[in-house]
């Protein structure tokens, strides 16, 4: 039985505790074999961290492995599953069906009110792990590309002593790779990388001290020769992969101070004198790169480990030689023999944790049928509510019925009426098919004009008030109703009127002045208003009781009163 290939939060916590059981368990046995060469303790860390790495290809690709008796879960199946019947449904749930796949959880209010849909722990808990992962990833490839960015700017170094140390480390390892030797100003102690092409990078400071020669190249060559940046590359992953884990951080720390001290013993296997090697360390702790270079070695310990480093140099009763290959190949199977059952250990019984998914999905399939009892209870009131307006709509009189038929109105011409927006009855209906209007005018009409109802739509358009002509009186009066345009467009006000009027100097404020100005004077030109000393402004204004106020430029105020309709006469009494 596979197990499932998605990542989710039941994924990562088993993955959490796994790499905790591989990385204490590597701590355990380096504190076992604590009394063991730097060598052969760093095969053990480095194993670790091969399995570490390899553990989320293995928990994919093993089988389960479930060794606990079922009936330890057997009676778990039948409490999950009524558990997440009263507390989603509060009744039965034999009448669900469980499909294949879930979704996102619901919780419906008991008052009636719209579900809501919420996001379990485990759908965000892939993202959570996703941020820090990929900073740690951005973090050493930005360190790796600093390193070869720094390496074409180094100069080759071709001083004698320092290759003719390189030769003799070289010769006495039994390195054949050729390594290149490079001196830069933005180091401050020696550092090297590298794997196909390994380098070593050498401070100013440090090819000047051409006495301790010998003693760099040996510890830089050890660790090109022992391949200790590939594994630097693999703690760093490890401690991506597994960031959240405080025992990896550890192990990976461990790992890179054994790395060190395996370097060390070399130089000292070198025949180089130990109270001088140890004077170094000290003081290339001094020039230390502050980490500013994770991704290589160097010979700079850090504070923290510089203590335990000069002890170890000048203790010459511990062992110095490397890791067997019965060493490497026992660490290799005892670490494999714990990572692989533990890769495909299971918690719980195949029938158990199918019992817990069908749990699972009858709670999700439970909360789903509500949020659609909900959804359905409120579509169905929208249609009642719809079918009630359109109910309301249908009452149609006998005359309406007959007006429709006379001008025209078909079934089609209604609905198209109803989609352009707002609200429409049947006059309005009968109103705008014998004045010629469509549903387009009335969409066009309600985007500039939306509060305006169709009745005064279809007056509009009875005077001609078009969308252009619409738009032209916006550009010269903002605030227009439809109503001044109608008035306007009635009167015979244009946008040519309004711009002669204004080149004039008359100051139209609104739409009023426009109308009142047309209704007691004909068009006027530009030139009309032109005497021996060119354009005169004047000011017209409404007042109250229908008298119309101009006042021209040199004071002179003009009056007229617009008399009333005089009412019709009463009809004679017979």
């Amino acid at each position: 039985m596979m197990p499932d290939m998605m990542i989710d939060g039941a994924a990562l916590l088993g993955l959490a505790w796994k790499s905790a059981a591989v990385a204490g368990g590597t701590l355990l046995l380096l504190r076992l074999a604590r009394s063991r060469s730097s060598g052969e303790r760093s095969m053990i860390a480095h194993s670790g961290l091969f399995a570490l790495l390899a553990l989320p290809a293995a928990i994919l690709l093993l089988p389960t492995w479930a060794p606990l008796p079922a009936e330890w879960f057997a009676a778990a199946a039948p409490a999950a599953l009524a558990a997440s019947d009263l507390a989603t449904t509060g009744g039965p749930v034999a009448d669900i069906a469980v499909p294949a796949t879930t979704s996102v959880p619901v919780v419906v209010d008991a008052g009636g009110s719209p579900p809501v849909v919420l996001a379990s722990l485990g759908d965000v808990a892939p993202f959570l792990y996703a941020i820090p992962l990929v900073l740690l990833f951005g973090v050493m490839l930005l360190a790796v590309v600093r390193l070869f960015a720094m390496r074409g700017r180094a100069e080759v170094l071709v001083q004698p002593s320092w290759l003719s140390a390189l030769a003799e480390a070289q010769r006495r390892m039994g390195f054949k790779h050729g390594t290149a030797l490079l001196v830069s100003e933005e180091l401050r102690s020696p550092i090297s990388w590298g794997v196909l092409r390994p380098t070593i990078v050498l401070s100013p400071k440090a090819v000047q001290a051409t006495g301790e020669a010998e003693a760099i190249i040996a510890h830089e060559l050890a660790h090109v020769a022992r391949l200790d940046w590939a594994k630097l590359l693999g703690a760093r992953v490890a401690c991506a992969v597994f960031w959240f884990n405080p025992f990896v951080w550890m192990l990976a720390r461990e790992s890179h101070q054994l790395r060190e001290e395996a370097a060390d013993d070399a130089v000292l296997m070198a025949d180089i004198d130990g109270p001088d090697y140890a004077t170094l360390l000290v003081g290339a702790a001094r020039h230390d790169n502050k980490a500013a270079l994770l991704a290589a070695h160097g010979v700079a310990p850090a504070k923290s480990s510089l203590k335990r480093r000069i002890t170890r140099v000048l203790d010459g009763s511990l062992k110095r030689g490397p890791a067997s290959s019965g060493w490497m190949l026992g660490s290799l199977l005892l670490l494999v023999g714990l990572t692989v059952p533990l890769a495909a250990f299971s918690a719980t019984a195949p029938e158990a944790q199918q019992a817990a998914e069908t749990a699972r999905a009858v709670a999700v399939v439970a909360q789903e049928k509500a949020l659609v009892s909900a959804q359905s209870a409120k579509a169905a009131q929208a249609v009642a509510e719809d079918e009630a307006a359109t109910a309301r709509q249908e009452k149609l009189t006998a005359e309406q019925l007959v007006s429709m038929r006379a001008v025209g109105v078909t079934p089609a011409y209604i609905e198209e009426m109803r989609a352009s927006g707002g609200s429409i009855d049947a006059d309005d209906v009968i109103a705008a098919k014998a004045s010629g209007v469509d549903a387009a005018y009335i969409a066009q009409m309600r985007r500039l004009f939306p509060r305006a109802d169709v009745g005064d739509m279809i007056g509009a358009a009875a005077v001609g008030v078009d969308v252009s002509y619409a738009r032209e009186i916006q550009s010269y009066f903002p605030n227009v109703n439809l109503d001044d345009l109608t008035g306007m467009r009635a009167m015979g006000v244009d946008g040519a009127y309004i711009r002669d009027m204004r080149k004039s100097g008359v100051s139209l404020r609104d739409p009023e002045d426009a109308i009142a100005l047309r209704a007691v004077s004909p068009p006027r030109r530009p030139h009309d208003a032109k005497g021996p000393k060119g354009p005169k402004s004047a000011t017209v204004r409404v007042g109250p009781g229908g008298v119309i106020e101009a006042r021209s430029a040199d004071g002179k105020v003009a009056r007229i009163e617009i008399p009333e309709a005089p009412e019709p006469p009463e009809p004679p009494e017979y």
